[in-house]
């Protein structure tokens, strides 16, 4: 089993940043890709940017310019930098990962219970 946890949420102005964490731990050999999704209400799960093992990075249009996905391998963590933010970016932010526990064994995804940003005045 692997464990996902976010953190870094909170409430932010219009026009503010955040960084928001996600960190992965229990039975892990390789990590694969990862990705930050996000749910606002009333509306289906979004996928905002994903990252690869090598580290190539890539966004959502509403997003694009304004996050920074980056991991630190060493430490099984996947980071989302946001900048000028909107209300529209007001969600619950996941972190997903894909994981294998050794050699033999099969890929898997994980989920972490999301971290709530808020953009309001």
């Amino acid at each position: 089993q692997v464990q996902l946890v976010e953190s870094g949420g909170g409430l932010v102005q219009p026009g503010g940043s955040l960084r928001l964490s996600c960190a992965a731990s229990g039975s892990i050999f390789r990590v694969g890709p990862m990705d930050w999704y996000r749910q606002a209400p009333g509306k289906e799960r979004e996928l905002v940017a994903t990252i690869t093992s090598d580290g190539s990075p890539n966004y959502a249009d509403s997003v694009k310019g304004r996050c920074t996905i980056s991991r630190d391998n060493g430490k099984n963590t996947v980071y989302l930098e946001m900048n000028s933010l909107k209300p529209e970016d007001t969600a619950v932010y996941y972190c997903k990962g894909s994981f294998t526990k050794n050699i033999f064994a099969p890929w898997k995804d994980y989920w972490g219970k999301g971290t709530l940003v808020t953009v309001s005045s």
